[in-house]
């Protein structure tokens, strides 16, 4: 289980561990993936002229899609499906096509987060065909699935780890396999489903404008994503290392933090506290200025001494349990 804010480069990371393979191992293909590219193996074709018959088109090339035919996948994809969507497909083999209906309208266009929870789907039963051992896919040696839950919502983000979960024991540990993802939830829901399965936990961690990756172990605790925004934010407060998009982040922070108290206004975490007002009106600000993190502008010293005593009153009143999750290392080590 790898852990990491988007954009750290898990994609990457998930194509060179397919490139180790060819080096290392020598070995064409031994890894059934999940990421970007598996979703990329589906395009659509959205008759303009007619905006009639719509379909998503299959790259029936790849590997990804050599048992399709023969195994009758449409019946374990649908079981999977019907967890999280209720419309219906059927997939033309001879013309290498998916259609979808909804009651009586046929050829509709899904949704995009409707199509990667279906692409999920497929995914899921290849990978149930391959526990199961059926030839088509006896070359499977590993999974290697990178965030699978992109444009889902919370629920459905339990739900895609739950059913992850109970794949993988039903594996018990037979295939070998990798999980990379940003969300906090699913990280969470899927380190707490495998306890009993035993798995490795870490933290990857990229600074700005650096190629220099950092691993922890997460040791038995699970953490959540603004645990470590937390944490990170902590560490940069102490150094005076500061950035403007350093204001985003703490801004992120007291909206999720305000939204799981029931609060409508982020303002309510610091209500109470000397200089309330003009910290929210600071908060307000400095937190849209579309600062990035790849463009980093360091705070003047006010602004500094502003944000350390923002910060400092949120973690007072919200006493979180912050790990040190970013550890210095020699910059010869660990490097991409």
């Amino acid at each position: 289980m790898l852990y990491a804010y988007n954009c750290t480069g898990k994609t990457r990371i998930s194509m060179e561990f397919k490139e180790w393979g060819k080096r290392k191992r020598g070995i064409e293909r031994d890894t059934l993936y999940f990421n970007a590219y598996t979703e990329d193996l589906f395009h659509w074709h959205n008759d303009l002229e007619n905006d009639n018959e719509r379909y998503l088109k299959i790259n029936a090339d790849s590997n990804f899609f050599n048992g399709f035919k023969e195994l009758a996948l449409e019946n374990k994809i649908r079981p999977y499906l019907h967890r999280y969507a209720d419309f219906e497909f059927i997939i033309d083999y001879e013309r290498w096509i998916i259609t979808f209906s909804h009651g009586d309208a046929d050829h509709i266009k899904i949704s995009r987060g409707e199509e990667n929870i279906f692409i999920w789907c497929i995914f899921l039963a290849i990978c149930e065909l391959t526990i199961d051992g059926l030839g088509a896919y006896d070359w499977v040696k590993y999974l290697y699935i990178d965030d699978p839950i992109s444009s889902l919502d919370d629920n459905n983000a339990i739900a895609v780890a739950s059913d992850l979960a109970q794949l993988l024991k039903k594996d018990r540990g037979h295939l070998k396999t990798v999980i990379s993802s940003h969300h906090g939830l699913f990280f969470n829901v899927m380190c707490h489903e495998l306890k009993r399965l035993g798995h490795k936990k870490y933290f990857l961690h990229r600074k700005s404008g650096s190629d220099t990756y950092t691993l922890r172990p997460t040791n038995d605790t699970p953490f959540f994503n603004h645990i470590a925004m937390l944490s990170e934010l902590q560490q940069a407060s102490e150094s005076g290392k500061l950035y403007t998009h350093h204001f985003n982040m703490l801004r992120n922070i007291l909206e999720k933090t305000a939204t799981f108290f029931g609060f409508d206004d982020f303002s309510h975490c610091i209500k109470g506290v000397d200089d309330e007002i003009l910290y929210a009106r600071a908060l307000n600000l400095l937190s849209h200025g579309g600062y990035s993190v790849y463009e980093p502008r360091e705070m003047v010293d006010d602004t500094k001494e502003l944000f350390k005593k923002i910060l400092s009153a949120f973690l007072n009143r919200y006493r979180f349990d912050l790990p040190e999750l970013i550890i210095e290392q020699n910059p010869q080590e660990n490097q991409s």
